[in-house]
């Protein structure tokens, strides 16, 4: 009788074994995260901060990164949790609200762009541009004076002033080849007179324009001459457009793109909340109770 006790003992023990052995293959180990600090009950872990120290950072500097970064982390936590004792729960509770709000923002911010970006149309045709352009003509009127002009800046050494001059007067197509040929030896040159410039620009690339002289050189059809004690400048004012003036189509083209671009985007979102709101309510996963019943 003892022996087959001691039978019966040896097989369980054997038993005992072989599914210890087979529980280590069906289960895989948790890896143990290794901690680098803890405040009461919260760690911060190695790999939390592993992402944070750059290729290029020395040894030294990395050791001072994660000292430092370890410290601040340390001293939030120990604020948050004072402020968790010492705050009052309404205070907590509102914050717990903002915090969840917030989070809730995040994340369904980045699910609709995401959308949006997958599936918004943005090519603009030339027709749909002018359109929107002549429907909402009022809205474009200018805050600051725009001017179509040519000009070079020379030096004082330069030889053929005059006939520069000349040439930037007259402006067949002679003169502009001639003067496209030479332009190397101008300090600056703008010969695209058929294009809007804001006077504010202009004043950047002509030194001696200031905003108390422009209003008697930057007039409609008038040569200007201006100069420092660096450079000359000769221009011709083909044309200008002062403020409260409807703004020109060309000149505005970039943000009526951009005007339409958002409206169908917003359009967008609005079809896809309601689109959302729709089918949960079909599948009986949203619904309002009525409160009276």
């Amino acid at each position: 009788m003892l022996k087959l006790q001691k039978n019966t003992l040896f097989t369980l023990c054997v038993l005992a074994s072989v599914l210890f052995v087979s529980c280590e293959g069906l289960f895989n180990k948790v890896e143990e995260k290794e901690p680098l600090a803890r405040v009461d009950d919260t760690f911060l872990y190695k790999e939390d901060i592993a992402s944070l120290i750059r290729n290029d950072m020395t040894a030294e500097d990395s050791t001072v990164f994660v000292a430092n970064y370890i410290n601040n982390w340390a001293s939030k936590q120990l604020l948050l949790s004072k402020s968790k004792i010492n705050l009052p729960e309404e205070k907590l509770a509102e914050f717990d609200r903002l915090v969840s709000d917030y989070r809730a923002d995040l994340y369904t911010r980045a699910y609709i762009e995401a959308l949006v970006n997958q599936s918004q149309d943005t090519a603009v045709t030339k027709s749909q541009l002018q359109e929107f352009y002549e429907r909402e003509k009022e809205n474009f009127k200018l805050n600051e004076k725009l001017v179509q002009l040519r000009f070079v800046g020379m030096s004082q050494q330069f030889l053929d002033r005059d006939g520069v001059e000349t040439r930037i007067k007259n402006w067949d197509d002679s003169d502009r080849r001639y003067l496209d040929s030479i332009a190397v030896q101008f300090k600056k040159i703008h010969f695209k007179d058929s294009l809007w410039v804001s006077a504010s620009r202009v004043i950047e690339e002509i030194p001696p324009l200031t905003q108390a002289n422009e209003e008697t050189h930057l007039k409609k059809s008038q040569f200007f001459e201006l100069q420092d004690s660096l450079e000359v400048y000769l221009g011709w004012v083909t044309n200008v457009l002062e403020v409260n003036e409807t703004a020109p189509f060309d000149y505005v083209e970039p943000d009526i793109r951009q005007l339409i671009l958002n409206r169908r985007r917003l359009n967008y979102v609005k079809r896809l909340e309601t689109e959302i709101i729709d089918e949960a309510i079909k599948k009986n996963e949203f619904e309002v109770y009525d409160k009276e019943n």
